[in-house]
């Protein structure tokens, strides 16, 4: 009879033959959004906070725009870098304050997958949003403030991206970046 890790071993070997995939990580990273989601959940019900039937669209649109600027800032800016520097390691900078890192491959499936989690903006927006969500059932103010700061802070950096390719097209520039 087969055991539990030699079947957890063919398939991984049968999902990636030529690659190392965290399956375990994902799964220990799956549980823990499971535990998070369910423990928002648990708290809006103990505080019978009632929860929207349908959300206002001003606030899809302020937490979508917030959530891309957290999610950003949290797995790209270098003055995060230490929150990601256990599961990653600098690869270079990337411009307007960002910066590339490589996963750590050394120690467990569930660093690694940490580390990816850290380090890609589309993946850490999930929990931002669930976050943020959550914020805006238990606290809605405090929510839409922290909201809104983030909303101007991306739209800034719009802005300063725009004006610096309008310099550049006034100084006779091309648009490509060194």
């Amino acid at each position: 009879m087969i055991d539990l890790r030699e079947k957890v071993a063919r398939l991984r070997q049968a999902y990636a033959p030529h690659e190392h995939r965290p399956l375990g990580g994902y799964l220990a990273a799956m549980g823990t959004y499971a535990g998070v989601t369910a423990g928002i959940a648990a708290l809006v019900r103990v505080t019978g906070r009632p929860v929207p039937e349908r959300p206002a669209t001003a606030d899809v649109v302020l937490l979508g725009i917030a959530t891309h600027k957290l999610s950003r800032l949290l797995s790209k800016d270098a003055v995060t870098s230490p929150l990601r520097a256990p599961f990653t390691r600098y690869d270079k900078p990337i411009g307007s304050g960002e910066v590339m890192e490589q996963v750590r491959d050394q120690g467990s499936s569930t660093r690694h997958a940490i580390g990816e989690l850290l380090s890609c903006p589309f993946c850490l927006a999930v929990w931002v949003a669930t976050g943020l969500t959550g914020g805006l059932v238990l606290a809605p103010r405090l929510t839409r403030l922290v909201a809104t700061a983030l909303t101007a802070v991306a739209v800034s950096d719009f802005l300063q991206m725009a004006y610096a390719v309008a310099q550049q097209d006034a100084e006779g520039g091309d648009h490509d970046e060194d």
